[in-house]
């Protein structure tokens, strides 16, 4: 039977029953490996992953039609819902996963980047005398370093200073700090200390020092996060989950148990975004982990259910990497308004936030420059004054959905708890609510334990802990060498493969093209300040990415560091993509408007736009205007009272600069405000203005005519390269 259906195309294979299209040659292979090929009755069966590889996801299509019964169905495919996936199928059961969009899409790409217990969490618990509080941060501290241990390309420990500005605060502080080491126990990644004010500022040169009395640093986890959430997709895959991105639950599947004549949930209809086609998918068990759209997926198995998520916004930002240490994060424990911000080198960038305010669900959450600006204006609270804080230094800006779970007794989301809540409903959906990134291991194994009791499933106990996620077993802090020596990377990239794909990077490393140069020997960019290469587009797509979005936010992080960059990006991105997914020109199209519309509103860059408009006031002084005019007027030769791409060049040769029309182009349409081709007087006096208030920064109009005025007879090269790029 087993063979016949072989020969067909499709296959059950162990860890559940993961349906792969497999030719003769395959299926002998797996014979002579002795794999059971149509089922794991026990949990020791799934040691070890089932592939070699992750199916593709025609494949695992294939799978979720074909099986006639699943025992566990996870809707979502976020932290939490391949953290279910991963323990389900690696206990034996026969597991499939659905998601709308892509793996990591919502909340759990757009946190704040850290593993971390809760330090705010703890102080609430001591000063509440709230036992719950302190138990979600104590099992918050062991998935913390179990998390470091089963992925170390994707994470590692964080020092985080907490600036003291009154000495009564040096002990109170440093007593929270010193119990939240002593709580994490043997779990403890490094031990906090105190510094003195003179070596906080060695730490963290660019820290306000006026009334200064010291710091305290402790010690957190940080990764990234949407990497993290698909290596537990990939990992779930490869242990024979069947799992799919872009498939819709349309509605749930419904039958009348024989015994107590009651209905019980027993699947779902599912829709395949990408293609419209529609099939169910049973399963003895379905498990609802969306999140923020817990309450949407609860409302289909009983209308007159009752809300249970209560969703809050969280907005960060991205600055450029000089704003922060490249290993010393910040700690701001009271703002203005009683929130905490965190200060954090990422991706050798400064990411800040977050906010806490209650908001509506929705797929597309937009930053508002009310919550940027709020942001940015604590940021200033501890910056040194010699640190001038630009709204222009803005390079991304995004919205998180939080799915807190309700307290009645809360007024507001700030004293909302964390911690999560499994649901069983009356007809045997189980929903999983609340919890955060860190515990997504020990949620998910709730969440399984559950399932298992509720639905009379035959399973082992959990198997998640230590278990190494994707690319993690073979990953050393050296492999980027080998990665260079062997394959002629320039140190930058191979040092990014290696911290993104772990032990899976000499695959993206074969697959990268030879530049022509003599160094490096291969790997061509994607854009010239990031390492991400043209390889990784390709590598994607094994990574089951489906659109240029998935791309260019959660395959690379290219939109969550700087949105010109990706934006820059974008056409080479979606002509690699064209050519392996086959699209034509009008889907082509189709991806690249839908990805400007990501980078547009999701990203930020609406608020870029809205820095510097036809609208915007001119604030100069006489004399700026009229130092200014001057410098216009060296390009404007004639006093048209505009200057174009022509009087740009007859500047550039005078001093014997060359510039492709292409790059000039993109140069002027920066300031080009009504879009008419031509840079009026006007708009460039706009244009300085809002430089002067820093909310723009970068400009290369801007820079370039400025070195030109001040080398027209020195025949000074002129740089023309985005300055950080800011919105």
């Amino acid at each position: 039977m087993a063979f016949q259906k072989a020969v067909k195309g499709t296959l059950l294979v162990g860890g559940g029953a993961l349906a792969s299209v497999l030719g003769l040659s395959q299926f002998a292979h797996y014979r002579r490996k002795q794999v059971n090929l149509a089922y794991v009755e026990a949990a020791e069966c799934v040691s070890e992953p089932v592939n070699k590889e992750p199916p593709s996801r025609e494949a695992q299509l294939l799978a979720l039609q074909n099986v006639s019964e699943f025992d566990i169905l996870v809707i979502g495919g976020g932290a939490t819902g391949c953290g279910c996936a991963l323990d389900a199928v690696t206990r034996g059961l026969k597991t499939a996963l659905v998601e709308r969009d892509d793996f990591s899409s919502g909340t759990s790409s757009r946190s704040t980047k850290l593993i971390h217990g809760g330090v705010r969490y703890l102080q609430k618990a001591i000063m509440k005398l709230d036992i719950e509080q302190y138990r979600m941060v104590k099992e918050a501290l062991h998935e913390r370093a179990n998390l470091l241990e089963i992925a170390p390309h994707l994470s590692a420990p964080l020092p985080i200073m907490l600036p003291i500005y009154k000495w009564w605060q040096l002990p109170y502080y440093w007593v929270g700090i010193k119990l939240y080491d002593l709580v994490a126990g043997s779990n403890c990644l490094k031990s906090s200390y105190v510094l003195s004010k003179s070596r906080a500022l060695e730490h963290f040169p660019m820290l306000q020092k006026d009334k200064l009395v010291g710091a305290i640093v402790y010690y957190d986890g940080q990764h990234n996060d949407a990497r993290m959430n698909l290596a537990i997709a990939l990992t779930a895959a490869r242990y024979g989950a069947a799992t799919a991105n872009y498939m819709e639950v349309v509605s749930l599947l419904k039958k009348t148990d024989p015994h107590t004549g009651k209905e019980r949930v027993s699947g779902a209809r599912c829709k395949d975004v990408l293609t419209g086609q529609e099939f169910d998918v049973r399963a003895k068990c379905v498990i609802n982990a969306t999140g923020p759209f817990t309450d949407t997926v609860r409302k289909m198995d009983d209308k007159n259910a009752t809300a249970i998520c209560q969703p809050s916004a969280g907005v960060h930002i991205v600055m450029p990497g000089y704003y922060s240490p490249e290993s010393m994060g910040l700690l701001d424990p009271a703002t203005s308004d009683g929130r905490v911000i965190f200060f954090l080198p990422w991706q050798k960038m400064t990411i800040a936030g977050t906010t806490d305010t209650p908001t509506d669900v929705t797929h597309h959450p937009i930053p508002s420059e009310e919550d940027i600006n709020f942001i940015l204006n604590e940021v200033r609270n501890y910056l040194s004054c010699d640190v001038e804080v630009r709204r222009g230094d803005v390079l991304a800006a995004w919205s998180g959905i939080r799915p807190l779970v309700t307290d009645p007794k809360s007024a507001d989301t700030q004293s909302i708890s964390r911690n999560h809540v499994v649901d069983i409903s009356e007809s045997g959906l189980i929903t999983i609510a609340g919890g955060k990134w860190t515990t997504y291991r020990s949620m998910a194994e709730d969440t399984i334990n559950a399932a298992i009791k509720a639905h009379n499933l035959k399973a082992g106990p959990s198997r998640t802990v230590g278990l190494f996620l994707q690319g993690g077993r073979d990953w050393s802090p050296t492999l980027y060498i080998r990665l260079v020596q062997d394959y002629g990377l320039e140190s930058e990239v191979a040092q990014h493969l290696a911290t993104t794909y772990g032990d899976k990077a000499f695959e993206v490393a074969k697959m990268a093209s030879v530049t022509g140069k003599r160094w490096p020997i291969v790997g061509v960019r994607l854009v010239s300040e990031f390492p991400y290469i043209e390889a990784e587009v390709k590598y994607g797509i094994k990574e089951y990415a489906c659109t240029a979005v998935d791309m260019i936010s959660r395959r690379t992080r290219l939109a969550f560091l700087n949105v010109q960059a990706a934006e820059e990006a974008l056409p080479r991105i979606v002509e690699l993509m064209g050519r392996e997914l086959n699209w034509d020109d009008y889907k082509k199209e189709e991806e690249l408007e839908t990805a400007r519309k990501f980078l547009y509103y999701e990203m930020g860059y609406k608020s870029r736009s809205e820095q510097l408009t036809d609208r915007s006031e001119i604030s100069l002084l006489p004399s700026d205007i009229d130092r200014y005019k001057k410098r216009f007027h060296k390009f404007d030769a004639d006093q048209k009272g505009f200057i174009t791409i022509v009087d740009v060049q007859r500047v550039l040769e005078s001093i014997n600069v060359q510039m492709d029309e292409n790059t000039l182009h993109e140069i002027l349409n920066e300031v080009d405000l009504n879009k008419n081709g031509q840079v009026e007087l006007n708009e460039f006096l706009q244009l300085m203005s809002a430089i002067q208030k820093g909310r723009v920064s970068g400009s290369r109009l801007a820079i370039l005519m400025k070195t030109a005025e001040e080398n027209l007879d020195r025949r000074v090269p002129i740089p023309v390269d985005r300055s950080c790029g800011g919105l």
